[in-house]
């Protein structure tokens, strides 16, 4: 069945089945393969790919479900004339070791700033649950820091900020 997907801007036809996995469209049939397979059940993250700006595990999401909505990858993101501050970051503070993880974990960390651009330490643990088998976690961190600093302390009930 032919189903009409738009992905990085662009409007692609693509004959596949519609239970076909969105991750499996992107690489095998539009070559998009900054987008990683890793564990198939969409616990780990590294297929993480943003939907009509949300993020999305493109592992377990079929094709069907993407008709009609915007579909971007890490080749998108940014460029290596023009990289996204994220990717900026990620580079200064060493995130990557092997770097399989990494497009998916830019890509979570890229729809939450989209949403929150000064997220609390709960919201970025709550949003950002792709696995790093590396364990970069507190570069992770320092390098979402970077571009999104901590939100403002909250007034105490009853007291004037000063």
């Amino acid at each position: 069945m032919a189903f009409s997907i738009n992905v990085n801007g662009t409007a692609h036809s693509v004959d596949v089945d519609g239970d076909t996995p969105l991750l499996w469209v992107l690489r095998d049939t539009l070559d998009l393969a900054g987008t990683k397979f890793g564990c198939g059940g969409g616990f780990c993250g590294a297929c993480t790919v943003h939907v009509d700006g949300n993020a999305v595990r493109s592992c377990v999401t079929p094709l069907e479900t993407v008709r009609g909505k915007r579909v971007v990858t890490i080749e998108a993101l940014g460029t290596p004339e023009r990289p996204h501050p994220l990717q900026k970051a990620w580079a200064e503070h060493q995130v990557p070791q092997c770097g399989y993880c990494q497009s998916g974990m830019l890509m979570a960390v890229a729809a939450l700033l989209a949403k929150s651009p000064a997220p609390s330490d709960a919201e970025i643990d709550a949003a950002i649950t792709n696995i790093c088998r590396c364990g970069t976690y507190p570069r992770i961190r320092a390098a979402i820091r970077a571009v999104a600093p901590l939100p403002p302390p909250k007034a105490a009930a009853g007291k004037k900020q000063a």
